[in-house]
């Protein structure tokens, strides 16, 4: 790597990069090792906000790859973080799944549809329309609109699913309210990951496979940034886009033997 003397601290997306399609990526278990044995902070990232850390470090362990739950950053634990900061011990009405309702409740937020303070939405895997309706009203009565990440499809067994942006466009097309994105390419997620590790852009690289979401965000945190060809994005497609990776590589197992 570029300067990798300087490199303290590792980002690294989730899907794309450690793991596709219910599969480790060859080598990600050995840059994981590599990066333990060298002292580096690191952090696993992903804007799903379904699942809990806890959940995600035992689908990773299912896959042979050992992290603790403290090694995971989860846009529901970035949403939880910025509420925290914006407004302590706060009321909010959610629509998500158990990682984002934990990630609140550890912060202290209540969960209501009485008059709260946000409207807060997150993935989920069955969307309720009378739900939806409730967060309509709520919005268009004065509460706050939280999303916890702009991705607008996700994938299943059977094809495209709707995911968080597209929700949150119903939303925002009924209320006229635009919501506040929390996770990426929002850079405060890359800040609440770098805060929660104690570490500095400077020193710090983000790994990803999505120019829209994983690098741009990087880019935006000030840190430097590696594409990797093992996800979504094809060496071609970089040419696309305004702006650039530091670096680009097939995967992270091109990185092991650089971490220092």
């Amino acid at each position: 790597m570029h300067d990798s003397s300087q490199v303290q601290n590792y980002l690294m997306d989730m899907d794309g990069v450690i793991v596709r399609e219910d599969r480790l990526i060859p080598n990600a278990d050995r840059f994981i090792e590599r990066l333990r044995e060298a002292g580096c902070r690191f952090l696993i990232l992903t804007n799903n906000s379904i699942y809990t850390a806890r959940d995600l470090a035992a689908r990773l362990r299912h896959f042979g790859l050992d992290v603790a739950d403290a090694d995971i950053w989860t846009s529901a634990l970035a949403t939880a973080r910025f509420l925290a900061s914006q407004r302590p011990n706060g009321t909010a009405f959610v629509i998500g799944e158990a990682g984002l309702t934990t990630a609140l409740y550890e912060i202290g937020y209540t969960q209501t549809d009485r008059d709260p303070d946000y409207v807060v939405l997150g993935e989920t895997r069955t969307y309720s329309f009378e739900r939806i309706q409730r967060a309509i009203r709520l919005v268009d009565a004065g509460a706050r609109f939280i999303a916890t990440n702009p991705d607008p499809t996700g994938p299943s067994p059977e094809g495209l699913v709707p995911a968080t942006g597209a929700v949150a466009a119903m939303i925002s097309k009924a209320t006229s309210v635009e919501p506040y994105f929390v996770g990426k390419p929002n850079p405060l997620m890359m800040r609440s990951a770098l805060r929660a590790i104690d570490a500095h852009s400077d020193a710090t690289v983000m790994i990803g496979d999505r120019m829209d979401t994983d690098i741009v965000a990087g880019l935006e945190a000030g840190m430097r940034t590696i594409l990797v060809l093992s996800g979504i994005t094809s060496r071609e497609a970089v040419e696309r886009y305004p702006y650039r990776p530091t670096r680009i590589v097939d995967s992270v197992a091109d990185l092991v033997n650089d971490v220092e």
